[in-house]
């Protein structure tokens, strides 16, 4: 018996049903693919087992500062005993400073690093990471290094135009870094360089060192280790201060930043160029 129209319709769609998985390349069973995200839960090893990092409010370092990139250059002239770009060009000196950490996954590596090579470095923290982690920010004190207040949650301070929000970020993460490493600290930088007038005057008044930078590694675009060490090592001059991230969001990989170390420290110690703090470099305290 010849099949109607109706019929032959049928089996094609159900051949055309069976095909799609095929053809896309999806599988039937999903019940047994691995996660492989390192800071999942992994049931058969609780040793894995992290903590979710808090993730920066104003979004990543990359959208936010391509969504709007400024200079500090017009705030520093108009605020020059608040608003710190470089230090002194007549001496051979630089400050490597690193943004967003304390981060497990990075920044014990970069501390690895310069205690390697020997050298100081000021880093700027997130106080929702470093309550999570002080561990690691105290690692940061007792290796020598100088810590910076970079706001607890990390928003766009300019998105925000609040200055009642920098106002609470930076006097919460003031409190509890006075509690964890016992003492004040007086260096400040904006998430994503980002101020105006009114937030210098602010940072000014509650006795802060606002820390900016002449030298951007522009390791937040997750370059290659090459590219990034040339971005430092092409730019740098006497006084420079340099611009790096020992930490990121979610699924940011400063892996890149780590090797660029390697190149960028031996490098310039050839020069002739010491690495210092910013408070150093530009003399400074480093405290309230």
């Amino acid at each position: 018996m010849k099949a109607n129209a109706y019929q032959i319709s049928l089996v094609v769609l159900f051949m055309m049903v069976s095909f799609i998985p095929t053809v896309y390349g999806l599988e039937q069973e999903t019940t047994d693919v691995e996660e492989q995200w390192w800071w999942k839960d992994d049931k058969n090893n609780t040793n894995r087992q992290i903590e979710e990092i808090p993730r920066p409010e104003g979004g990543s370092e990359y959208t936010g500062r391509l969504r709007n990139p400024v200079s500090n250059i017009i705030l520093q002239q108009k605020y020059p005993e608040t608003v710190v770009l470089r230090g002194d060009t007549t001496q051979l000196q630089v400050a490597l400073t690193f943004d967003d950490g304390p981060d497990p996954r990075f920044t014990p590596q970069v501390l690895d690093i310069l205690n390697q090579y020997d050298i100081p470095a000021t880093f700027f923290v997130m106080g929702a990471r470093a309550e999570v982690y002080p561990d690691i920010v105290r690692r940061m004190v007792d290796e020598g290094h100088i810590v910076g207040n970079h706001t607890y949650w990390h928003p766009n301070l300019v998105e925000q135009a609040d200055v009642a929000v920098l106002e609470r970020e930076v006097n919460q993460t003031e409190d509890l870094l006075e509690n964890m490493i016992g003492y004040r600290t007086k260096l400040f930088r904006a998430p994503y360089g980002f101020l105006y007038d009114e937030l210098v005057e602010k940072l000014a008044e509650m006795n802060y060192s606002v820390i900016g930078w002449s030298v951007d590694s522009l390791d937040w675009r997750e370059l290659s280790p090459q590219d990034t060490a040339y971005n430092v090592l092409s730019n740098v001059e006497p006084g420079s201060i340099i611009l790096m991230h020992d930490g990121g969001d979610w699924d940011a990989d400063r892996t890149s930043t780590i090797e660029a170390l390697h190149q960028i420290i031996p490098t310039l110690q050839q020069q002739g160029f010491e690495f210092v703090t910013v408070p150093d470099l530009v003399g400074i305290p480093y405290q309230k």
